[in-house]
């Protein structure tokens, strides 16, 4: 289903107010605009979400392990009443190659601040319970996260990764790919021209440019290099309505380090 933000009306659309746009707007379809495919279980923190539609499931969202039984997504993936699984080692999500991990998700906690029309309103990030705890291995291992409040300076290097469409409206790829993506600080993402008011100070922007996230992405990781060592600092949440990877309009991520009190107070 399609889910926009009208930010003031009708109007809106055509004086190209920025638009918010969900990721997962259709669910089991998307692609990383632009990047390439990944190496097999080189973001081995990198989860797919799932959710079961008759007797299969399918790929809606990613998210990230954060503890062995716990994952780290966007809200607005997993604010309907679903069955959801979590794969973990996951790499082409339309084969089992043997390295996966099969979890059912025994609890969802949505951050209590989170309005599902709202989603430039912030909060858009939920913890995932898994029903057993993650075997770690060559494979599969935790992501880390970022200090509480760190924020990353204007240009600092990142990737996403995620099942995402690979442009607009465009064709599938069953194999995790990755985008480099430099962090725009909030000073220029909340600037005129670019994404205003949409963008608050508990987000990240990235991109901008020819690559970005796209449908299929949302929950997934901004993983930024920090002294050497690869940090979880973003869920992806929302691009422009006009386009994945509009000109100005880079992909913008809940910000991880404003919610270290939240997810330490439910996973304790």
């Amino acid at each position: 289903m399609l889910r926009f933000l009208l930010l003031t009306s009708l109007a809106a659309l055509v004086l190209a107010v920025p638009q918010p746009w969900y990721l997962e707007d259709e669910l089991g379809e998307g692609r990383v605009v632009g990047g390439e495919v990944a190496r097999p279980n080189s973001w081995p923190w990198q989860v797919s979400l799932q959710y079961k539609s008759g007797s299969y499931f399918y790929h809606a969202c990613g998210g990230t392990l954060i503890r062995t039984g716990w994952v780290l997504t966007a809200a607005h993936c997993i604010d309907r009443s679903m069955t959801w699984r979590v794969v973990l080692g996951e790499h082409d999500i339309n084969n089992n190659e043997g390295r996966e991990q099969y979890m059912n998700v025994s609890q969802v906690y949505v951050h209590p601040n989170w309005k599902s029309n709202n989603i430039a309103g912030g909060y858009d990030i939920a913890l995932l319970r898994l029903s057993t705890d993650a075997v770690l291995n060559n494979y599969v291992q935790l992501g880390v996260l970022p200090p509480s409040g760190q924020v990353l300076s204007h240009n600092h290097p990142c990737y996403i990764t995620g099942w995402g469409r690979t442009q607009t409206g465009g064709s599938l790829s069953a194999q995790l790919k990755q985008a480099y993506l430099s962090v725009v600080d909030y000073q220029t993402c909340s600037s005129s021209g670019w994404w205003g008011s949409s963008v608050k100070n508990t987000m990240v922007c990235a991109g901008g440019g020819s690559d970005s996230a796209c449908q299929g992405d949302s929950g997934g990781p901004l993983n930024c290099n920090v002294n050497s060592q690869w940090v979880v600092h973003g869920v992806t949440s929302f691009v422009s309505f006009f386009g994945c990877n509009t000109y100005q309009r880079p992909t913008v991520f809940t910000r991880a380090s404003a919610y270290i009190s939240w997810m330490n107070s439910i996973m304790g």
